[in-house]
This record gives structure tokens, sequence and C-alpha cells, in this order.
């Protein structure tokens, strides 16, 4: 249902399948849409297809130049009321340890990127709108495990540096949320041998970014909050023994 709030949402990342379906459901509770991404043509198709071109402003961004950020916030027409940092990027771990170019797209996409707009974002005085900053960052950053340790490493940076971001806003009353997501069939996840059980929907995962509440982590899905817990509970001798 439409509830014509008048607020402006961000989506920063804008052309993976979950923040696809973050675009639809925002639209359904009467938002308008700023959807930002270097893939600006799978946009614009993904907009006609759904007829929601008054809704939706499409720009580009790429969350790896980060010298572009500045002018880039600077000409939104609208300031935002909420962000959502959705941009991803992720090479196998193999890959990664023996080629330091997927692992340096990892950290400017994944980490470094989303600090440098979401710092020019938190800290403009002048945008009296913003009440909500939320990131999509990963079960992966929760421990280290040899499989996929470097992936993890950008999404543990990227926790730290929101939860430290919600404490920094806390006196705006600006809220931070950190959603800690596991599996997504996704594009992301394409050839992966993945535990069908545990594989999330997008529009799944969508629900719980748009509808965010006041908890700092989110993790969706009853299977992963239970393997959050564990993870952060497990001895390391035991953590070493995970694939």
């Amino acid at each position: 249902m439409n509830q014509n709030t008048n607020k402006t949402v961000l989506i920063l990342g804008a052309n993976s399948d979950v923040a696809k379906q973050c675009i639809k459901q925002y639209i359904q509770k009467g938002f308008s849409v700023i959807a930002a991404s270097r893939n600006i043509k799978s946009l614009e198709e993904f907009v006609q297809q759904n007829k929601f071109s008054s809704e939706v402003t499409i720009l580009s961004f790429d969350s790896a130049d980060f010298d572009s950020h500045k002018k880039f916030y600077n000409e939104l027409s609208l300031k935002p009321h909420i962000v959502v940092y959705a941009a991803g990027f992720l090479v196998d771990n193999e890959k990664a340890l023996r080629d330091f170019k997927g692992t340096k797209q990892m950290m400017m996409v994944n980490y470094m990127g989303a600090v440098s707009i979401l710092n020019i974002i938190a800290m403009d005085e002048s945008n009296k709108n913003l009440e909500r900053i939320i990131g999509l960052s990963s079960l992966s950053g929760v421990r280290g495990r040899k499989s996929n340790f470097v992936y993890g490493s950008t999404k543990a940076a990227f926790t730290t540096y929101l939860a430290g971001l919600r404490q920094e806003l806390a006196s705006k009353n600006i809220k931070v949320n950190a959603l800690v997501i596991g599996y997504i069939r996704t594009k992301i996840n394409e050839g992966l041998q993945l535990n069908e059980s545990l594989i999330m929907e997008p529009n799944y995962v969508a629900r719980y970014i748009v509808n965010a509440g006041n908890s700092f982590i989110i993790v969706p899905n009853l299977k992963w909050k239970i393997i959050y817990l564990i993870l952060k509970v497990l001895p390391e001798s035991l953590v070493a023994k995970l694939p």
C-alpha cells in the first residue's frame, strides 16, 4: 500500500538484485527513490519494465571513484531521508590471495567507497531530512574463515565502521543499521556451491532492509541468526575447522 510519505531514499549500488527489490518495496511505502549505480542501462530497463519512471530517479555512481563522491552528493536535487549502501563486489578467496587487483576492488567497493560517501552524507549539517543509514554487510565478516577471509575482512571493516557511525549520529536521532546477511539467490553468488536450504530470496532480504527498526545488527532469517550467534561465540580452534 502506498503511504504517501513524501520522503526520499537514496540507494547506492542500486543494480543488485536485493537493491531492485528494495526499490519496489520503498515505492510501495510511498517513497521517492534515487537509484544510483555504475550500470545505468540495466537500471533504466528495470524501471521501464516496472513502470516506475515517475517514482525513480536514476543517477550514475561509482563507489570506487572516491573523488566523484562529493560532487555526486552535492548535486542531488533532494537530500535523502534514508540511505542504503548496497554496493558489493566479490572475488573467490583463492583468486584474491594470488591477484591483488580483485582484493583491491573488494576493499574499494565494500569498504572504502562506503566510508567515503557515507562520511559525506552523515556530516552534512544542512540535511535536516536524514533519518537512517543502512549498510549491507555479511556473515562472512563475523569471523575470519579460510574459505572467504579476504572478502570477509572488507565486510568486517564495514560493520565496525557502521557501529561507530551509529554512535556518532545517535545524538542527532539518526539511526544506523547493519544488515548482516547470509546466502542470497543473486548474481554475485551464481556458480557457487551453496546449501540450498540456507539461500534467501532477494525480496525476502529487502523486507528486512525496508522495515529496519532500532536494532543495529539485523540478521534476516532464523537459521542465519542462529549461525550468527554460534559464529560469535565459537572457540578459535573450532572456527579453524570450518570451510
